[in-house]
Formats: structure tokens, C-alpha cells, sequence
């Protein structure tokens, strides 16, 4: 359904983002839920060759250092207080506020 000039540079975005490999974290998550029950993960592509395994794991470690950098920065500024929250507000409320809504982002996703 990309009938639309928006449409299809949403697409491009979509393409570029998933190309860039920033949301590659995810696959380590699906490798260790597949290692914890024991189901192999099903694709349609063929393995990957030792240099293509190489890349997409650089991959995954750049998504998950950028992660774990935008989660430290997050909750440094909590914790410091130089975020929009209300000021009778304890750290502690915010911060599960916070985690609270990630996981909803997250369920919604």
C-alpha cells in the first residue's frame, strides 16, 4: 500500500533504520529465548557466511552499546531531576513510571 510520496519515504526510513542495523539487540533476545527452550529459530534465509555472521553480531553489540548508552542518559537525567516530571515526585515514583511505560511501549509494539 505505498500509493503515497509519504508512504514510500516512511518506507525508506523503515529500510535504512533496519539496514543500519539499530535495532539489532532484538536478535539477542530471540537467540537467548531460543537457546532457553531449546526450539531452534526458523528462517527462510540460508546460513550465514562467517564474514555476514561477523558483521550481524558487530551489529548487535553497536545496537546494544547504543541502548545501554540512551538507558544511561535516560536515567541519569531521572535521577538528577532534569526531566519535565512534577516536583513533589520522588526519584524512585519516576523511575517506575518510567520502566512502567517502557514495558507498555513495549507490549504495544
Amino acid at each position: 500500500f505505498i500509493n503515497t510520496y509519504f508512504m514510500l519515504f516512511t518506507v525508506y526510513i523503515s529500510l535504512g533504520i533496519e539496514v543500519s542495523g539499530l535495532l539489532h539487540s532484538v536478535y539477542l533476545v530471540q537467540w537467548l529465548f531460543s537457546k532457553l527452550t531449546g526450539e531452534p529459530v526458523e528462517s527462510n534465509e540460508p546460513p550465514r557466511s562467517t564474514l555476514m555472521n561477523i558483521l550481524f553480531w558487530l551489529r548487535v553489540l553497536a545496537s546494544i552499546a547504543v541502548l545501554g548508552f540512551a538507558f544511561a542518559v535516560t536515567l541519569s537525567a531521572v535521577i538528577n531531576r532534569q526531566t519535565t516530571m512534577w516536583e513533589g515526585v520522588p526519584v524512585y515514583v519516576s523511575i517506575i513510571v518510567f520502566f512502567a511505560l517502557m514495558c507498555f511501549v513495549g507490549l504495544m509494539e
